[in-house]
């Protein structure tokens, strides 16, 4: 067998991403039109999950590894673009985008405050943040949730 990376990454997270897009989505209340970012998109679960739920949307997915991204440009919707860039250093300007989110990420950086200190820089003021962890204390897989506007 000839995995690739993000064939290991479909095994190990993308079923769990899948399953947690929705309720994450009513979570994060995005408006219905404007942009979005998902930092550290993975294979683009979440992003795509958020094309089909707010299509007059702009959606970008931002993540490290270009194995991931070529996986999720094969399911890609017309207002969704697949970017490369670091979650601690995202190639966009101050006061970007209407609402910013990251899923399943930000406990596995070594520098969690680095990632969301960007989310923070490229959302607009009044804007949303949102992130889902995983809630390793517990015995099984599950996720814990933040939310703030952006001051």
């Amino acid at each position: 067998m000839n995995a690739t990376t993000a064939d290991i990454y479909e095994i190990a997270m993308g079923r769990w991403s899948r399953r947690l897009s929705r309720n994450f989505l009513d979570f994060v209340a995005a408006p219905s039109c404007g942009s979005l970012i998902d930092v550290g998109c993975g294979t683009g679960s979440l992003t795509l999950a958020a094309a089909t739920r707010y299509p007059k949307a702009r959606i970008v997915g931002v993540d490290l590894i270009p194995d991931y991204l070529s996986e999720a440009l094969l399911s890609a919707a017309p207002n969704v673009s697949f970017e490369t860039g670091d979650a601690s250093n995202l190639p966009f300007g101050d006061d970007s985008f209407d609402t910013a989110f990251s899923q399943l990420l930000l406990n596995d950086l070594e520098g969690p405050a680095g990632a969301v200190s960007e989310m923070v820089r490229v959302t607009k003021p009044g804007g949303r943040i949102a992130a889902s962890v995983w809630d390793r204390a517990g015995d099984y897989p599950s996720s814990a949730c933040f939310s703030m506007p952006r001051p």
